[in-house]
C-alpha cells in the first residue's frame, strides 16, 4: 500500500478561524456576482468574450510575453493548439501537462499564464497548456480525447518538449480532465508516464457530491445551477452522469500517480476533492491532501496569501517528486 498523507484537520472548516483576508476576499466576489446577469442568461459566445476582456469572475491576467504555441494534429487531424511556458533560466527538467479550468464550456490555457510561469520558474518543469476542444459545441468525448492525444504524443516524444520529468494536472474541470487522462492513459494505452498529478478543485462526479447539491443560489465564483449548467453542456443526454468514463470517482483508480489535491472549504466542490482522495489511496496509490480554511472555488487565481501558500505547497510538491526515486 502506497504512503498517504490524508489527514484532516477539523480547524479547517471551522468559519471563526478563515483568514479575514479571504473573508473579504468571498465577500467581494459574492458583491460582484449580484451586480452582474445571470451567465446563462446570455449566449455562451457572449460569456466568453466577456471573460476575454476581463469582465469574469477571474480578471484576465496579462499574457505571458515568453510564451510560445505548439501545434499538435490529434486522431483524424484535430489541430490541437499548446501554450508552452518554459523555465525563465533556460534550464528545464521535464514537463508538467496542464489543463485549464472553465466547465469545458469556458477559459484557456492564456487565462494562467502568472501562475504557470511561477510554476515554471520554481520547479523547472516546462509547462505545456493544452487547448481543447469546449462544449457545447464539441460535446464530451471530445475535450478528453485531446487531452489523452496531447498526452501520449508528449510520452512518446512527438512534441518539441522536454520528458526528463513528466507530471500533470489541472483545475477545476482541468483536474477532472487530467484523471480521465490518465485512466485513458492506463487503460488504453497500458503507460503511466505521468509520475505526478497536481490536482485543484476538481469536479470528479458530474452527478453532483453533496456539497454541491446542497450549495444553493449563492454564487462564490460558482452555485449549484451553474455546476448543473457546465454537466448539461458537456455531457450528451445518452451517457449516464455515474459512467466512469465522464465521472471518474467510479472508476477504477489503481494504478495511478501520486496525487495531491488541493481544495478551499468554501469551494462548493470540496466533497469532490475529499471523496477523490480517498478514494485515491483505498485503490493503493499515494495520496496528498491540502485544504485551506473558507477559500472559494479555486481561489489560489485572487491575490492572498492564503492563495499564495497554496500555490507553493503545489510547487513543492513537485520538486519533493522530482527528487524522489521513480
Amino acid at each position: 500500500m502506497a504512503k498517504a498523507h490524508l489527514t484532516i484537520d477539523p480547524a479547517a472548516f471551522d468559519p471563526a478561524l478563515t483568514d479575514p483576508e479571504l473573508t473579504a476576499l468571498n465577500e467581494r466576489i459574492i458583491a460582484e456576482h449580484k451586480k452582474r446577469p445571470d451567465p446563462w442568461s446570455v449566449p455562451v459566445e457572449k460569456t466568453r468574450e466577456l471573460r476575454k476582456a476581463g469582465f469574469g469572475t477571474f480578471v484576465m491576467a496579462p499574457k505571458d510575453k515568453a510564451a510560445e504555441t505548439l501545434v499538435h494534429f490529434g486522431s483524424a487531424g484535430r489541430r490541437i493548439e499548446i501554450r508552452v511556458l518554459r523555465p525563465s533560466d533556460g534550464q528545464t527538467r521535464g514537463t508538467f501537462l496542464h489543463f485549464h479550468a472553465g466547465g469545458w464550456v469556458f477559459g484557456g490555457a492564456e487565462e494562467s499564464d502568472p501562475r504557470l510561469r511561477q510554476l515554471a520558474d520554481t520547479t523547472g518543469l516546462t509547462v505545456a497548456s493544452v487547448e481543447y476542444r469546449l462544449a457545447p459545441e464539441h460535446p464530451f468525448p471530445a475535450a478528453p480525447d485531446d487531452c489523452t492525444d496531447v498526452a501520449v504524443a508528449l510520452a512518446n516524444g512527438h512534441l518539441d518538449l522536454p520528458r526528463g520529468y513528466l507530471a500533470i494536472g489541472g483545475e477545476s474541470a482541468g483536474a477532472h480532465l487530467a484523471v480521465l487522462t490518465m485512466i485513458r492513459l492506463r487503460d488504453e494505452y497500458s503507460m503511466m508516464p505521468y509520475k505526478a498529478a497536481n490536482l485543484v478543485a476538481g469536479c470528479y462526479d458530474l452527478s453532483l457530491t453533496p456539497s454541491v447539491r446542497r450549495f444553493g443560489d449563492e454564487r462564490l465564483v460558482l452555485n449549484t445551477e451553474d455546476v448543473k449548467e457546465f454537466v448539461l453542456r458537456f455531457v450528451p443526454d445518452h451517457i449516464s452522469l455515474k459512467d466512469p468514463a465522464v465521472s471518474p470517482i467510479y472508476a477504477d483508480l489503481a494504478g495511478l500517480p501520486p496525487a495531491l489535491f488541493s481544495c478551499g472549504t468554501g469551494d462548493l466542490l470540496i466533497d469532490d476533492t475529499l471523496f477523490m482522495a480517498a478514494r485515491w489511496v483505498a485503490a493503493g496509490n499515494e495520496a496528498e491532501l491540502s485544504l485551506t480554511n473558507g477559500g472559494a472555488h479555486v481561489f489560489e487565481s485572487f491575490p492572498t496569501e492564503a492563495g499564495r501558500q497554496s500555490l507553493a505547497k503545489m510547487e513543492e510538491f513537485l520538486r519533493r517528486k522530482m527528487a524522489s526515486p521513480i
